[in-house]
């Protein structure tokens, strides 16, 4: 299981590279739907990779800040258990976040500002994580 979605991480960035390569601007900049699409795309590897994740006696779970809005801090928080692979998770976030703060200054983008309340914990209730306000 987690050779596949390793491969599939993979292959993903693969063919964003090749998406990104093969632009048809005269100027090969990329265009502001181009860059959403990329960074939808690379959200919902993370999203499937967490989902991935088995919660029971076994794994721990966690959770991770996801997302850079405009004003500061992320637009979530994503659960996810030490049954995947924890390190490839957050460099795929790390990356994530950087490059959606990088997209919000580029294209001026605006947010309500509101914070995201950080979770004070998480726990396992029933073989799903809950966090806990």
């Amino acid at each position: 299981m987690k050779l596949y979605l390793k491969t599939a991480f993979v292959f993903t960035y693969l063919i964003l590279l090749v998406i990104a390569g093969c632009s048809s601007n005269d100027n090969n900049a990329p265009t502001y739907e181009s860059e959403l699409a990329q960074l939808s795309l690379l959200k919902a590897d993370i999203e499937t990779l967490a989902n991935a994740s088995v919660c029971n006696e076994n794994f721990e779970c966690k959770f991770i800040a996801l997302g850079s809005k405009p004003c500061g801090g992320p637009w979530s928080y994503l659960i996810y258990t030490t049954s995947i692979d924890v390190e490839q998770l957050q460099a795929a976030i790390k990356d994530y976040n950087q490059k959606e703060s990088d997209f919000n200054v580029k294209w001026g983008i605006a947010s309500d500002c509101a914070l995201t309340i950080q979770p004070t914990g998480v726990t396992c209730e029933n073989n799903t994580c809950v966090l806990v306000y």
